[in-house]
């Protein structure tokens, strides 16, 4: 079975979804990180998974359900966290960030029978999840991240390394207020739509 790997930041005002800031407040962003990470983790409490593991920037809080293990961001780029996350895994694993609080269990409950990797694209060019039957970090180190062509190039270093890949439906990513509208709208009943919906953006001076 598959273990299911989020990496993330502690939800504290001015270390997470900057991009929201404006027209949200620091600490409303920070709660509406802290919303879809909580999303994130309880879909993956439900999901089949043979371990569960929170790779974490900063310190664990009460949104944090039980189940998980968790350990330290190592440091370094983002490609290089990436990379040492599937470096603690022995057997099969799914990747997937906090930035996706609509994904459900059913979408990670990946099965390897047929390919040696999955990528779920994300509509910015990037990818939210990425799964690995063999893992390898030196699959993700040098992989540009942060860019319209991530997710591409990713593939790209997927298939290179001989791999068969399946491609996961692609998903948005929340990074921007218009972002954050049109995920809550696709899953109206989570933590995240319920927190954007108290959010009043900030009123500039």
């Amino acid at each position: 079975m598959t273990t299911l790997l989020v990496i993330a930041k502690e939800p504290r005002p001015g270390r997470v979804k900057t991009r929201l800031t404006p027209p949200f407040s620091p600490e409303q962003a920070a709660q509406l990180a802290e919303a879809a990470l909580a999303d994130t983790l309880r879909a993956v409490a439900a999901a089949p998974a043979s371990r569960r593991v929170l790779v974490l920037d900063g310190a664990a809080g009460s949104w944090l359900p039980p189940g998980f293990e968790v350990l330290p961001q190592c440091a370094g780029g983002l490609d290089e966290r990436l990379a040492d996350a599937f470096a603690h895994c022995s057997g099969p694993a799914l990747l997937i960030g906090m930035d996706t609080p609509q994904v459900t269990p059913d979408l990670l409950a990946v099965d390897f029978t047929d390919c040696d990797a999955c990528l779920g694209p994300a509509q910015d060019g990037g990818f939210w999840a990425l799964g690995l039957a063999a893992p390898d970090p030196a699959l993700l180190r040098g992989v540009p991240m942060s860019t319209p062509v991530t997710g591409a190039v990713q593939r790209r270093r997927l298939v290179a390394a001989g791999l068969r890949v399946r491609d996961l439906p692609c998903l948005r990513d929340v990074d921007t207020a218009a972002d954050a509208r049109a995920v809550a709208a696709l899953a109206p009943n989570g933590r995240f739509a319920a927190r954007l919906a108290r959010c009043t953006p900030v009123t500039p001076r």
